[in-house]
Formats: structure tokens, C-alpha cells, sequence
């Protein structure tokens, strides 16, 4: 194999667990505070440790990762700061998506569904906000928005347990947004996101307790 043949199939699967190590961190295979291997993804994905380390690398750019030179690749455990700040950059973000007209596209793909108390709370949450910022139509908005949520997705998953009425919070989001109600949506989506501020100290204790329990 050539040297850019070689290079090409490096990145290729450099994107490939890309997309898998981001898709664990949202499913809550990892706890925030939880290191991250290099080695067992590699054996995991029967590759080298070169694209592992690749895709580690651009989550730690992405702010889904933190390189602890000592311990190696860690999920952010976040202080009270930190999160309260996050929860405050998440509902500017989606605040600022609801000011712009829906995208027409968007009008028929951008529905969630919302039925039931068991189903995955957290995933939805990120779908919806998601597609909130989508409608937007505004490249940076959206990702500024994909990145926030990642972000947040190991804390959902980690701390949903803490939160009362979840199913009904959501479902209540979630027909303003398919109402195309936006004033009553920016109003949820603000109470939503002050009750998180509310319960940071609690949820940075959970994790962190969490966290020491993992070691």
C-alpha cells in the first residue's frame, strides 16, 4: 500500500471511530470523570492505536474529551462554573435558533416523538434540541448547538435520575415545538434550563461521587 493510500485509510477510520467513540459518549457508555482507553477501542475496532488516537484527539477539540497528559483521555467532569455556564450557553443558543424562521425542509423531518415515560429521555432531548437549532438553518448555530449538546449528553444520562416529571418537561417542549409556538417554547425552554441551574451544586456532587466510586 502507498504512503496516501496508507494516510487516506488512516483518516477513514479515523472518522469512522470518530462517529462511534461520540455516539458511546451520548449513550452514556462513559461517566462524566470516566477515562477513556485508547487501547481497548483499538482492540474493540480491531485497528491500530494511530486512528483511535486520531478521533480521540478531535473530540478533545470538540470539548467532548479532555487529554489529562498523565492519565490520559478523560469526559469532562465539570465544576459548578463550568456547568452552570454550559446550561447557560445551551439555552442562549437554542433561544437565539427559535428567532429564526423554520426552515421549510425542516417542517416535515423535524418531528420527535415523545410517548411514553420509558423511553430514552436523554436521547430525545438531544434530538430535540437538536432539530430546534437545525430549523434555524444557520450552519455555525447548528453546530454551535450539536457541540453544546454532546457536551451535555453525558450529564443528562449520568444525572437524569435526579429530576422529577422528566416525560411531562419534555413532552411539554416538545408540542410547542411541533405547535410551531415559539413564544411558549423560548419560555419553556428557559424554565427548563433555570431548573438545571438550580440543581447544579446537587448534580456536580452526583457525578462526583459517581466518579469517585469509578475509582
Amino acid at each position: 500500500m502507498s504512503a496516501t493510500n496508507s494516510k487516506s485509510s488512516t483518516y477513514s477510520k479515523s472518522a469512522f471511530l470518530y462517529e462511534e467513540i461520540r455516539r458511546s459518549l451520548q449513550s452514556g457508555r462513559y461517566l462524566p470523570g470516566q477515562r477513556v482507553d485508547p487501547a481497548t477501542l483499538a482492540m474493540e475496532f480491531h485497528t491500530s492505536a494511530t486512528p483511535v488516537r486520531f478521533a480521540l484527539y478531535r473530540l478533545v477539540g470538540e470539548g467532548l474529551l479532555e487529554d489529562h497528559a498523565r492519565s490520559g483521555f478523560h469526559v469532562p467532569l465539570p465544576n459548578e462554573v463550568a456547568l452552570r455556564d454550559l446550561y447557560d450557553w445551551m439555552e442562549r443558543l437554542l433561544l437565539a435558533a427559535c428567532d429564526f424562521d423554520i426552515a421549510p425542509v425542516t417542517r416535515k423531518n423535524g418531528r420527535i416523538e415523545v410517548s411514553s415515560p420509558d423511553d430514552d429521555l436523554a436521547k430525545l432531548t438531544w434530538q430535540l434540541f437538536d432539530a430546534i437549532a437545525r430549523a434555524a438553518d444557520q450552519r455555525s448555530l447548528h453546530r454551535a448547538v450539536k457541540q453544546a449538546n454532546d457536551r451535555l449528553a453525558p450529564i443528562r444520562r449520568a444525572a437524569q435520575g435526579m429530576a422529577e416529571d422528566l416525560f411531562e418537561e419534555l413532552s411539554g417542549l416538545n408540542r410547542h415545538w411541533r405547535n410551531r409556538d415559539m413564544p411558549a417554547l423560548k419560555s419553556a425552554l428557559h424554565e427548563y434550563h433555570e431548573r438545571r441551574k438550580q440543581c447544579v451544586p446537587r448534580i456536580v456532587a452526583f457525578l462526583s461521587d459517581a466518579n469517585d466510586y469509578l475509582h
